[in-house]
This record gives C-alpha cells, sequence and structure tokens, in this order.
C-alpha cells in the first residue's frame, strides 16, 4: 500500500570485532496526519539503551508504535528489552518457536523427549524472546506473529508464511538439526564464516565477472526473519533481518502473486550483516535486476545498506557489496557509525552523508575457506 508520507530510516552501529548485529529505528508520516515509530530489532543491551536515547531526540517521542523482533537470535533481540523498559510500546510483534514444540516433537525420534522437554529447552535457548513475550503479557502490550500477510504499520510481511515456518522450526530442532547443524562440519563452517577464522587467501575479482555464488546457505532459524515490505509514496523500503535464499525467495514469490511492488525499491537492508550465504547473483537479477555496464546508473536510486561492526574484518563481504553496486545500488554500512536513509522529513544539524562502500578488485575466496574446514574435518 502506497502512502503520502514522508520517511526516516535509521540503522545503528552493533557490536565490536567480529560481533555485530541490527538495531533500526525508522519514523514514517506527516505533519498533518502524525508520525508512527517502529523499532526492528534491538542488537545488543548496549545497543538497545542507544536506540530508545535516539528516538526520544531525533523523533521527539518516548511512544513505539511497532516493536518488531525479526527472529530470536540474541544479536537482534536483546536490545529490546531496553527499549521496552524505558518507552510505550504499542504492539509487539514476535516469533515464538516453543509455541510449536509439539509439532516439532513429530520429527525427533529420541523417545525420552517430551512435549514438555522440547519446549523448556527451546525457550532456554532463545531465553531473550521469551523474556520480551513475558515482559510484554505483564504491560499488557498486544503480542503478534508476524507471518507472511501480517500488517505491521504500513509494512507488509512477505516472508514466512506459517507451512515455511514450521519446516524451518523442524530443521533447528528435529532429528537433522542434530548431523547438519549442530554436527561438527556445521559448526566448523559456521565459525568460519563468522571470522572466527581468518580467511588469508583473497581473489581478484572484475566488474564484468562476478564471484558470488549461487549455493548459499544459512541456519534455519535465520530463514525464519522477518522480510516486509512497504511503499512509501511510491518509494518501496525491504528490511530482511538475517533472512537467506530461501526466504527471500518465499517473499519475492507472494511478492508477484499479490502484486507488491518490489520493483520501487529505494531501500534494501543487506541480510545478515553482508554475509555470503544469503544472497545469490540468481536472487539478486531478479530482485533488483540484472547487473548494469560499468559506470551505467539505474533509472531510480536504490540505497543498499548494512549493519556490521565497525571492527570486522569479514563483514560485510566484498563479493556481496560487489554484487550490490553491479546491480547500480548505493552501498553504504554501520561500520561503528549510525546510518540514516530519509525521503521528505527534516535535516539534522550536523548530520552528513554516510561514506560509500567502493568496487573491490579483491574478495574472499570461498577455496580457501572451504579448504580449512575440511583440513580440520
Amino acid at each position: 500500500m502506497t502512502q503520502d508520507y514522508g520517511y526516516e530510516i535509521d540503522m545503528l552501529p552493533v557490536g565490536s570485532g567480529e560481533k555485530s548485529g541490527d538495531a533500526i529505528a525508522l519514523r514514517y508520516g506527516n505533519s498533518t496526519d502524525g508520525y508512527k515509530v517502529m523499532v526492528v530489532d534491538g542488537g545488543t543491551l548496549e545497543s538497545g539503551e542507544k536506540l530508545v536515547e535516539h528516538i526520544k531526540k531525533y523523533y521527539g517521542t518516548s511512544r513505539v508504535d511497532y516493536m518488531v523482533c525479526t527472529h530470536p537470535d540474541n544479536d537482534h533481540s536483546s536490545g529490546l528489552r531496553k527499549v521496552m523498559e524505558k518507552m510505550e510500546v504499542g504492539e509487539l510483534w514476535i516469533h515464538k518457536p516453543w509455541k510449536y514444540s509439539k509439532h516439532v516433537l513429530d520429527y525427533v525420534s529420541d523417545g525420552r523427549v517430551t512435549h514438555k522437554s522440547l519446549t523448556d529447552n527451546i525457550q532456554k535457548s532463545l531465553s531473550t524472546a521469551c523474556s520480551l513475550e513475558k515482559m510484554a503479557k505483564e504491560r499488557n502490550i498486544p503480542i503478534n506473529e508476524p507471518l507472511q500477510g501480517s500488517h505491521i504499520g504500513i509494512f507488509e510481511v512477505l516472508s514466512p508464511n506459517l507451512d515455511f515456518y514450521k519446516t524451518l522450526l523442524i530443521e533447528e530442532y528435529g532429528d537433522e538439526a542434530e548431523t547438519e547443524d549442530r554436527g561438527l562440519l556445521g559448526a566448523l563452517k559456521s565459525a568460519l564464516d563468522a571470522g572466527k577464522e581468518a580467511i588469508a587467501r583473497m581473489i581478484g575479482e572484475v566488474w564484468g565477472v562476478e564471484t558470488l555464488r549461487e549455493d548459499g546457505k544459512t541456519s534455519p532459524l535465520n530463514e525464519t526473519s522477518v522480510v516486509m515490505f512497504a511503499s512509501v509514496s511510491g518509494r518501496g523500503i525491504l528490511l530482511t533481518g538475517d533472512a537467506g535464499i530461501r526466504a527471500l525467495t518465499s517473499a519475492m514469490d507472494f511478492a508477484d502473486a499479490t502484486m507488491v511492488p518490489l520493483r520501487e525499491l529505494r531501500f534494501i537492508q543487506i541480510p545478515h550483516h553482508g554475509s555470503r550465504r544469503n544472497v545469490s547473483p540468481s536472487l539478486l537479477n531478479r530482485l533488483i535486476g540484472n547487473p548494469l555496464p560499468e559506470g551505467q546508473s539505474r533509472s531510480i536510486s536504490l540505497s543498499a545498506c548494512v549493519s556490521a561492526s565497525g571492527g570486522s574484518k569479514t563483514h560485510p563481504r566484498k563479493v556481496v557489496t560487489n554484487a550490490f553496486l553491479r546491480r547500480g545500488a548505493t552501498v553504504v554500512g554501520t561500520l561503528g557509525q549510525t546510518i540514516r536513509h530519509h525521503h521528505e522529513m527534516p535535516a539534522r544539524d550536523g548530520w552528513s552523508a554516510a561514506d560509500k562502500i567502493p568496487f573491490h578488485d579483491v574478495v574472499e575466496s570461498y577455496e580457501e575457506a572451504a579448504a580449512k574446514v575440511k583440513e580440520a574435518a
């Protein structure tokens, strides 16, 4: 749904070193109808404090109309506790995986696991998200599940749908998770992708030759991330959390079926801090368009923004930012600073344009990472 509003999106810095997260505040509306405020993920407790200060200072309010937790990882949910403690919250939108433990139990072969024990284990592993639900109930804040087709203010949820969500929970907590996601090789691959082992070798990349792969795979819990879209004055906004190729494909399929104008995109959140596991060339071709000749611009501007720690050596991946640049996007990142994207909203004293991430002619090598996994195994 297109609205004749102005809007501003602020992505605050989260984490240090290789630890990144997401903390997003946004406001939309006009002086006649008033403004609505939304928080999408809160990062760490520290960034949650900064979100509260930011909203009070720049939005001039102590109310958050919509609080969205895209998925229950701590680097997305922890800071929301601070927002809920210190601000008036209108609605909480959050997934509750423990609610589906009975469904997951059908795919657990260990007879010692009961419905209660599985529920307890899921709640324990996602304690921060559980505490958000508890806090909301204590404050009589409405709690909603952000499933496909839901409307959160002017945003529509494109993914996940309920069947896809249940499938992902089975993958995360069912028997197959033991061998694939929690096994030795899975742990090694996750550690490597998170930058816990340095990737020593780099390779060259030119504008006309893309090395980003088609077979990226992120965790099932990341794939449950809320993907949501809004069109504000004909300008499309897409927020992605840590969604991967499967979730983003599902989102695009739903958008096509329901005539959601994704081609109006003016702002896109690069998913999962710029991980190369979450996007592919064919997905980006479908979402924002094919690569352009070097030096050619898009007919409409597109800002691709990524949240990554200022001290990270691995995020955002250069192969990913290059892929967005090839398709005509302007790429910027938090990298220790707050970045703002806005339209028809007042200027802020002392604020200037964020530094653009350039095209890199040297990117990370997949082969080096694969060799380290094989050697360790």
